[in-house]
């Protein structure tokens, strides 16, 4: 390996942290000038990270889009980049001649919200939303969040976080009333009694990625009146969010997810039970739509206003799993599913995985809706037919995130491990013939000709199978430096995935892509227990953590050796969360065989999570134990805990270990990570640990890009020395 010093690295990261990724599309309506020429203006939103400010940058970029029939003729950019970052939430109405925005002012920890109407280039209204104190701060996550235009445009719907009554301490000083009239009195806003004693009750919120979110309320803004109203006659054991206008306008959609007898974590969890309800403004009723024993999200509207779409996940279980998509017939108030969970791969298909269908999703036909999820390693845009429920992915390629669609017009991103993302629009042709959508680039992005990347499927070896799930696969994606004759082999960072139940979907990474340009091969395996290979890929590794994501990883790795040319004496590990947790599983059951090893936020110790983890049944589930809310830990469940934990092989750990902690994580708090490194401190192997002011997924620009440079730095030195 070439000798690669800090500054090489953070040149290098710097460089490619450059490249900005879409997070949103716009499509206005089409526009028919006298001089012939139909178009149409695409607006998409993106973000960067910036690393002199140490924030993400957002911004905005116009284009003009001249279509002929179902075709895109041509596209021209419209202006320079417009930055959009005090824009926390924005919605067109459907005509787009009025735009809703939720802007935040101010500093973080003071920070006053206002929601504008715009119309065409002028501000019409603004609503101070914080003076009003109607309700605490707006919900601008995708869990809970949403900003709705009524279908007569003349309300919007959007969700917040229930108004706090005030509270004072037993001893607090009460001024004296001043005479005032009986009038004063009856108008006054103060509440009529404040309770001492309750400022430091706790509130329960929702976990990782959505702290301080404890109890959301629906709110509608009268655009006339500019009045706000907080919707009543929700129950009491949910939490509503995904709200959506209902097709009559008789009151608006959403999902509720329980929070008795106490709140799990919602991220990066689709197994929470929640249903979805129809809350009627005529009758003041809450009506339950859907199965109220299953984890529901995301629903959509049709077009004609008669279906809604929407996925369901079994409650329970693995903490991400296969979904169904299910459809409510508006008309005939009944349920159906379009497409069941997938246990194996059929057709090349193997099931949903999505965090959520694409906020528009659905055909001018109001039959077909698309979908993005992961199919093995690779991310797709899937057509599916709820009549017939056929399936058709319209993406070649790379990874795919659709954007929007309207009027069948499709936005998409595209990427790829060696390609930094772009949009690509084109129309969605007629039923039956979806595949042969003609993708145009609205502007290129040129692929890094330095990185090579290739998709390589493992079948383990029959001591590592299980009954059950005995003709399993899973699969790698290799990213390498661009080869030469006479090259010497590379050395090697071997990247396992977190979650367990998420996967890599061969999309432009910046940290392989970095390691990459350093030159390293770089190893991003999808072991099983993976999503995107099926239900049962998914449950075989309950019950054996610790062991089967464990043989995955050694086994990838001694197979690339064998056919890549790696060098078999400079293999580094590199993971966070779960992909820690196999990283520490790995360097004490192979002491020998990695010479450097960083993890970011590791699990250690299942039995030291109890009460320490926002989500503690994942802790039960993945060890083979049920779950309940009465759960107290049994002998055999402890046992079984301790003996997946990658502790139990500090005594056989020689490999160097640096190890990122975030001090506000929620999901794996901080003292797991010092318990590692005090046993392997005491036994004298080289460890360090990096504290950082962030959460689980240390992504704040400054934490992200400190912690990859020690890391790459940690990696570099110890293969070299």
């Amino acid at each position: 390996m070439l000798p690669v010093d800090p500054e090489n690295i953070a040149a290098v990261f710097k460089d490619l942290s450059q490249y900005p990724s879409v997070s949103k599309a716009l499509i206005g309506p089409e526009v028919s000038p006298q001089n012939g020429g139909k178009y149409r203006t695409l607006r998409t939103e993106w973000w960067q990270r910036d690393l002199e400010c140490q924030e993400h940058v957002k911004f905005s970029r116009q284009h003009i889009v001249f279509c002929e029939g179902s075709k895109v003729s041509s596209i021209t950019p419209a202006g320079n980049c417009m930055v959009t970052q005090s824009e926390l939430l924005s919605k067109n109405w459907r005509t787009g001649g009025m735009k809703a925005i939720v802007r935040g002012a101010g500093c973080k920890e003071d920070q006053k919200e206002f929601l504008e109407i715009w119309s065409g280039s002028r501000k019409i209204k603004n609503v101070n939303l914080t003076a009003l104190n109607k309700h605490g701060p707006v919900y601008t996550d995708d869990q809970f969040g949403c900003l709705e235009w009524s279908h007569a445009g003349n309300r919007i719907l959007y969700v917040a976080e229930k108004k706090i009554p005030a509270t004072e301490s037993y001893f607090e000083t009460t001024p004296p009333k001043l005479n005032s009239s009986p009038k004063e009195d009856k108008n006054s806003t103060a509440p009529a009694h404040v309770p001492k004693g309750d400022q430091f009750v706790f509130r329960e919120d929702w976990g990782e990625g959505l702290v301080n979110k404890s109890v959301p309320v629906l709110c509608i803004l009268d655009i006339e009146t500019m009045d706000i109203s907080i919707l009543e006659g929700i129950p009491d054991y949910i939490s509503p969010g995904q709200a959506l206008w209902s097709p009559d306008e008789d009151g608006v959609l959403f999902v509720g997810w329980w929070h008795e007898p106490f709140r799990l974590g919602l991220k990066f969890c689709n197994n929470r039970r929640s249903a979805l309800y129809h809350l009627k403004s005529s009758s003041g009723s809450c009506e339950l739509i859907s199965l109220d024993t299953e984890a529901v999200c995301s629903p959509r509207l049709s077009p004609d206003g008669k279906h809604v779409v929407y996925l369901e996940a079994k409650v329970s279980g693995p903490h991400w799993q296969c979904a169904n998509l299910r459809m409510y017939d508006w008309h005939l108030k009944t349920n159906s599913t379009v497409l069941d969970v997938v246990r194996r791969s059929k057709a090349g298909f193997s099931g949903i995985y999505s965090a959520g269908l694409p906020k528009n999703c659905w055909s001018m036909d109001s039959r077909r809706v698309l979908v993005n999820t992961p199919q093995r390693s690779r991310k797709v845009v899937l057509v599916v037919d709820t009549e017939s429920a056929a399936v058709e992915s319209i993406t070649p390629g790379g990874g795919w995130t659709l954007l929007t669609i309207q009027e069948d017009l499709l936005v998409a991103s595209f990427s790829s491990p060696n390609c930094p993302p772009c949009v690509k629009i084109g129309f969605l042709p007629p039923k039956g013939k979806e595949t042969e959508v003609l993708w145009v680039s609205v502007e290129e992005a040129e692929a890094l000709h330095n990185i090579e990347w290739k998709i390589l499927t493992f079948q383990p070896p029959n001591e590592s199978k299980s009954t059950k799930y005995s003709d399993l696969d899973f699969e790698g994606i290799l990213l390498t430096p661009q080869q030469t004759d006479g090259a010497v082999p590379f050395p090697l960072v071997v990247y396992p995935h977190g979650g367990p139940h998420s996967v890599f979907g061969a999309t432009w990474d910046l940290a392989p892509a970095v390691f990459c340009c350093l030159g390293f091969a770089v190893l991003m395996v999808n072991y099983r227990g993976s999503t995107g290979f099926g239900q049962d890929s998914i449950e075989s590794l309950v019950g054996r953590v610790g062991q089967q994501d464990v043989a995955d990883v050694q086994f990838s790795v001694e197979q690339v050796l064998k056919s890549e040319p790696l060098d078999a004496s400079q293999i580094a590990l590199y993971g966070g969360s779960h992909g820690g947790y196999l990283c520490c599983h790995l360097i004490g059951q192979y002491p020998s065989a990695y010479k450097a090893c960083a993890v970011r936020n590791p699990i250690i110790n299942f039995v030291t999570l109890i009460g320490s983890t926002d989500i503690p049944d994942w802790r039960y589930i993945e060890v083979g134990f049920d779950y309940s809310f009465q759960q107290v830990p049994s002998r055999e469940a402890l046992a079984a805990m301790i003996n997946c934990s990658p502790v139990i092989y500090g005594p056989q750990v020689k490999t160097p270990l640096l190890v990122l902690l975030g001090e506000k994580d929620r999901r794996i708090a901080p003292r797991h990570g010092m318990e590692y490194y005090r046993a392997l401190k005491d036994r004298g192997v080289p460890v360090r640990v990096l504290w950082y002011p962030d959460n689980h997924s240390l992504s704040s620009v400054e934490a992200e890009a400190d912690g990859f440079m020690n890391s790459a730095a940690w990696i570099v030195h110890h293969l070299t020395n």
